[in-house]
């Protein structure tokens, strides 16, 4: 019987703890700076994908162009076909845009590289059975990835 009442006054004490820190909670928030409490600043609002690929594309994979836009990777099932495009977040004044799709072996690489107010590409490659390398660059800003997006068959070219 004593074990009983000494796990109740152990299991009422925690409990108490816990209510007390909750209680407290919203003070410690209240005491915080407004600008610690301040959630990130809005992000541009993300490209979407605009079709210029053509009919039986559809987005493999993408990468965020910082705040400026973003690349996209498509693929055609029906044709093996992979297609990249640059999109610009906001269109404006035409800026240093590329869009660039490749794979290793044998070394080949499209790329589509200007000055443009909107999206750079579509660049397209017969890369079916392969890994590809895709890259979109918007005023100095690159992303993309190496050696992704790796079709069923290995690179027997």
């Amino acid at each position: 019987m004593i074990d009983i009442r000494r796990a109740a006054a152990i299991g009422a004490a925690v409990t108490a703890t816990a209510c007390a820190a909750v209680a407290l909670a919203p003070a410690a928030v209240a005491a915080e700076p407004a600008a610690q409490r301040a959630t990130a600043a809005p992000k541009a609002a993300a490209a979407q994908y605009n079709g210029v690929c053509g009919s039986g594309y559809t987005v493999v994979n993408s990468a965020q162009i910082g705040i400026k836009g973003t690349v996209f990777l498509t693929y055609n099932s029906a044709t093996g076909k992979n297609c990249v495009v640059t999109v610009r977040n906001k269109p404006g004044k035409a800026v240093h845009m590329t869009a660039s799709l490749g794979f290793a072996s044998p070394t080949t690489t499209v790329t589509d590289t200007g000055y443009f107010t909107t999206y750079a590409g579509p660049v397209h490659l017969d890369a079916r059975g392969l890994c590809v390398t895709w890259r979109g660059e918007i005023s100095g800003e690159v992303a993309g990835k190496n050696g992704t997006n790796c079709g069923s068959r290995a690179a027997n070219r």
